[in-house]
């Protein structure tokens, strides 16, 4: 049965929100290989690690195994501080500390790696192209849940493209850019599943499955699809039919049993190879990166209070800009700016809340608690990493991305709206433009910040 709302518009396409969709892609690609050209070699956060799990894949084949030797701290640490002088990197190859990572980013970039003879700025390539998939997932994802509010779209996909941590990840050789693409992929599929598409849960189960194969943070799919095939259920099934529990038993097995056996891939060989019941490889990357700061340390130094403090403080800053191995914020107006323009999409946000108790089209409630579902898992996630190892980097919430985009280009539509009132109307999209701000935020990262971090 399908969900759409009867007064909501179908998925037509539209030309004037494709063709700006365009020129954000087109910026996109510009920045994105500014950082991946400007960046100096392994100035991103682990990229020497992930690095060399493709290399040695390209070498021996799938997959590495994490072992003892793999992170030396002491050696990390010169390397960090002396901003990776080449005199230095006689070493290189033994950081391997991410070789308990799953397989599939590392798949596709050793074929980058094969034909570009190693070269580390094809592999930071490819994991921009995924950050364009990214991209265009999140504006379609929102087209999905707002057909007739274009803005909050290009709001959504703006927001995803232009982050200056986020571009800094997309030019860098980070499992975080294949991560972004199967999230998205799986946002969007719910999303369509939600809307009364024919897509079958056995398509979620799939999706959620690849996730498993990809990183730990896509395991949120695995909570968020389930709880979208009950939505769908409680909102379409017959209460005097005995035959609507069959639905809802067949779906949750269409999915589950694609999910598990996809999964089952990695998680029976780490358990081969590490054992029961590590199925994700997490407790021997743990029982190996010996001499890494833990939470607790810092708290029994500094003190709650002060924790807190710098978790928030460093959370944002990192969240929005702070290169290198952390070693370099932005400068403090920006964070400045970028607090105003969160304050203009909060006022937004909050006129779009108003509007939507009499907006049909814009109340769409089972896709809004699934974008609820995923701002919290993502939240959770990040929390629970943190009650071990102290890691305070904004990057982590990086699967929220979508959900805060989406929620951006809501608010910033509802002030358009204010000004003009076609929804439809190609001069709504000048709401974007406090987005749109990012960009010369990016350029002045790539030419005045991010050299600095030469050695």
């Amino acid at each position: 049965m399908p969900l759409n709302h009867p007064h909501e518009p179908p998925l037509t396409p539209s030309r004037w929100p494709s063709i700006l969709l365009g020129a954000i892609l087109i910026v996109y690609a510009g920045l994105v290989v500014g950082y991946a050209v400007r960046t100096p070699a392994w100035q991103a956060p682990d990229e020497p690690a992930h690095f060399q799990v493709i290399a040695q894949v390209a070498a021996a084949g799938c997959c590495p195994v994490i072992a003892p030797g793999d992170w030396d701290q002491a050696y990390l640490s010169q390397l960090t501080s002396a901003r990776f002088d080449p005199a230095l990197l006689n070493r290189l190859a033994a950081v391997q500390y991410e070789d308990h990572q799953p397989p599939l980013y590392y798949l596709g970039g050793t074929v980058v790696y094969a034909a570009s003879g190693g070269s580390l700025l094809a592999v930071r390539l490819w994991s921009a192209l995924l950050g364009g998939i990214a991209v265009i997932l999140a504006y379609s994802t929102a087209r999905v849940m707002f057909a007739d509010r274009p803005v909050v779209a290009l709001g959504a996909a703006a927001l995803v493209a232009f982050i200056p941590q986020h571009l800094a990840i997309l030019g860098s050789v980070n499992n975080d850019a294949a991560a972004d693409v199967v999230i998205g992929a799986g946002l969007l599929a719910t999303m369509l599943y939600l809307r009364g598409a024919k897509v079958p849960a056995w398509a979620l189960g799939v999706i959620a499955g690849v996730g498993v194969l990809t990183k730990a943070n896509s395991l949120l799919l695995g909570l968020v699809m389930p709880l979208a095939i009950l939505l769908r259920w409680l909102a379409t099934r017959d209460a005097s039919s005995a035959r609507s529990w069959g639905v809802l038993i067949r779906n949750g097995l269409a999915f589950g049993l694609p999910a598990l056996l996809i999964g089952a891939i990695w998680w029976v060989r780490n358990i081969i190879v590490y054992g029961w019941p590590d199925i994700f490889g997490l407790g021997a990357h743990d029982a190996v990166v010996t001499g890494q700061l833990r939470t607790a340390d810092v708290i029994a130094e500094v003190g709650w209070s002060e924790y807190l403090r710098r978790a928030a403080e460093t959370t944002f800053n990192s969240f929005w800009g702070q290169f290198g191995w952390m070693a370099l914020p932005l400068p403090g107006w920006a964070y400045t700016l970028i607090g105003i323009g969160l304050a203009i999409i909060a006022v937004g946000i909050g006129a779009a809340f108003v509007r939507r108790g009499r907006s049909a089209a814009a109340h769409r409630p089972l896709m809004w608690a699934i974008l609820w579902a995923v701002i919290a898992l993502a939240l959770a996630q990040y929390a629970y990493y943190n009650t071990s190892f102290y890691q305070l980097q904004g990057r982590y919430l990086f699967p929220l991305l979508i959900p805060f985009g989406i929620l951006a280009g809501w608010g910033l539509d509802a002030l358009g709206g204010l000004f003009f009132k076609a929804a439809r109307s190609p001069a709504r999209a000048l709401a974007v433009i406090p987005l749109c701000g990012l960009i010369p935020l990016n350029l002045y990262v790539l030419w005045r910040v991010i050299p600095l971090l030469a050695p």
